[in-house]
């Protein structure tokens, strides 16, 4: 999962990010609402975490400008402000969840797992395609009885390509998702760990395929279908 973090206050920004991190999850920090809006309509992110308060362009701004451009991303709005009237503010201007500062971290990945959910982009922590199952949180491939763990990056890539199965997805979809938006990485890592998990496949034996679509990036398939 890619996360944005709109927060000007770094330690918090760091903080957070830590948090999302230590979860195996991809997190990019900018620390105004220019940046914030900016990244954002890059529409490669899976939550934004967009505080209120933050300089240039208050974060109900950033939001309705994403809605605005069609940018659907879920939004949580992080905020010291509690009261009623700031909350309905936050979700008039097109933010999906309100939460206050200060918060547990339990609350800011049970919000994030929720918003996830309702966006539909999400896999559960075991799932199947074709003949094989995936278990997202053990990193684990599996046919029957044979099995080979998925290093990080490996499970990231299949994570991308199960939730977005029957979808062409580009290669500089595949380096924002996983490597993050400003990554030095390039095409040959994405065919390099796409040659990786091939072979993964063929060792459990699996019938399902990741195809390369020419010039455009690939897809998973089932043999069966």
């Amino acid at each position: 999962m890619n996360i944005l973090i709109v927060e000007d206050e770094k330690r918090l920004a760091s903080a957070l990010k830590q948090i999302l991190t230590e979860q195996k999850y991809m997190a990019d920090v900018v620390y105004d609402g220019e940046d914030g809006l900016e990244y954002g309509l890059s529409g490669i992110y899976d939550v934004i975490i967009l505080d209120v308060m933050i300089p240039f362009r208050d974060g109900f701004s950033v939001a309705r400008e994403l809605r605005k451009n069609k940018i659907q991303t879920p939004i949580l709005m992080l905020t010291a402000k509690d009261t009623v009237g700031d909350k309905v503010s936050g979700l008039d201007s097109g933010a999906d969840d309100y939460m206050t500062k200060p918060f547990a971290p339990e609350e800011l990945l049970a919000r994030i797992k929720a918003l996830t959910r309702r966006k539909g982009e999400v896999i559960l922590d075991e799932s199947s395609f074709g003949d094989f199952q995936f278990n997202a949180s053990t990193g684990m491939l599996s046919k029957g009885s044979k099995s080979v763990h998925l290093n990080f990056k490996e499970a990231e890539i299949m994570k991308l390509l199960i939730a977005n199965r029957d979808i062409i997805i580009s290669k500089e979809d595949i380096i924002t998702k996983v490597w993050g938006y400003d990554s030095d990485a390039g095409s040959n890592n994405v065919e390099a760990y796409v040659s990786f998990l091939r072979r993964k496949l063929n060792f459990i034996q699996s019938t399902s395929e990741i195809k390369a679509i020419k010039k455009v990036g690939y897809r998973l398939e089932s043999r069966d279908d």
